[in-house]
């Protein structure tokens, strides 16, 4: 009986035990993240000299704390992609300049996007905003300010539903605000090369990578066109409560899948992708809500004078910025790699 006695007590120990050895490891794992961050900045943000260069101008920003760790993400997929063109440059790979051409442009709607450019744009960045990192409250564009006035006031969405339906709209606003930014580089290209009188085999080159370029536009057009119509859909008849995915880049991929020159059983697969796309973008929703909980702490106990609260909140606001940084990465590499696949199928379909 005494042998019995002993054994509860003797299991609540080792699960006690267990628990704070997965506390350590987890917080462990935490204080690595955070200091492989600051090991990193040390060193230099990213391994390409110009992209540092725009992070630290990012710097003076002021930024919020989500925005900051968006902008960290498109940094690091350009980065990646710019280490690619230099191995294909080294091998010869890349005569006709399309890709520099295209890292050029992509850069160039980043720098954009987060007001960065000389040309400075009032709508791209708010910097005295602090809440979730969009920008404002206007859609810009009158047909899609008409069509969310009649969502909000048909009675037909939860309020649940009406925060979904705002996401889409905001996220079709950014579309358009993409698009925008490719039109106006692609136009002040098609001007500089109208201003050459001699034609000649670099100006040919030309020729194609504005081709590629109209391309590229083409497809962003025909995304916003299908956006647009599904948004006006959804207004007028309310959410189909058949509908397999709520997260507008995932729908936008599935509606353009869908057109592409996919056979039955790699659409299937595809849908199945995307599910697990869906996931990851989720997860990173959560962890930039976490992010900015986080900053509006920090603000607030940096006010105090409590320092050993104080650095145990910036140790888990700099593991949020990691993670944040971290997922935001994934979600734009897997975005870019469905992006790609539904291109070259849509390409084939124009064959």
């Amino acid at each position: 009986m005494a042998a019995l006695r002993v054994l509860p007590a003797l299991a609540a120990a080792l699960f006690l035990a267990a628990a704070g050895q997965t506390s350590k490891y987890s917080r462990e794992a935490n204080e690595a993240l955070a200091a492989a961050g600051s090991k990193r900045r040390e060193a230099g943000e990213f391994r390409v000299v110009r992209l540092n260069q725009v992070w630290e101008k990012a710097q003076r920003l002021h930024l919020s704390a989500v925005k900051l760790a968006e902008l960290h993400s498109d940094l690091k997929i350009q980065e990646k992609d710019e280490l690619s063109w230099k191995k294909l440059k080294a091998e010869g790979l890349d005569e006709d300049g399309e890709k520099e051409a295209k890292l050029r442009r992509n850069l160039h709607v980043i720098m954009t996007k987060y007001g960065m450019n000389e040309k400075k744009d009032s709508q791209l960045v708010d910097t005295n905003y602090i809440k979730d990192g969009t920008e404002s409250d206007t859609l810009d564009d009158p047909r899609l300010e008409k069509l969310w006035s009649k969502a909000k006031t048909s009675g037909k969405f939860s309020d649940e539903e009406l925060d979904k339906l705002w996401r889409e709209f905001k996220h079709h606003k950014e579309k358009i605000r993409e698009y925008n930014i490719l039109l106006e580089t692609v136009s002040r290209t098609e001007d500089i090369h109208k201003n050459v009188i001699n034609p000649s085999e670099e100006n040919l080159v030309k020729e194609e990578i504005l081709h590629n370029k109209h391309r590229e536009l083409k497809e962003k057009l025909r995304s916003i066109n299908q956006g647009f119509e599904r948004l006006r859909k959804v207004s007028h008849q309310g959410y189909d409560t058949t509908s397999e995915f709520e997260e507008p880049r995932v729908i936008d991929l599935w509606d353009m899948a869908k057109s592409a020159n996919f056979t039955e059983k790699e659409l299937e697969s595809f849908r199945e992708e995307l599910k697990h796309f869906e996931a990851k973008i989720e997860k990173h929703h959560h962890y930039q809500k976490q992010l900015e909980i986080s900053h509006q702490k920090l603000k607030h106990v940096e006010g105090t004078g409590d320092k050993d609260h104080l650095n145990r909140n910036k140790e888990k606001y700099a593991m949020l910025q990691e993670k944040t940084k971290e997922l935001g990465y994934k979600v734009k590499k897997h975005l870019q790699d469905l992006s790609s696949r539904i291109s070259q199928g849509l390409q084939h379909n124009e064959l």
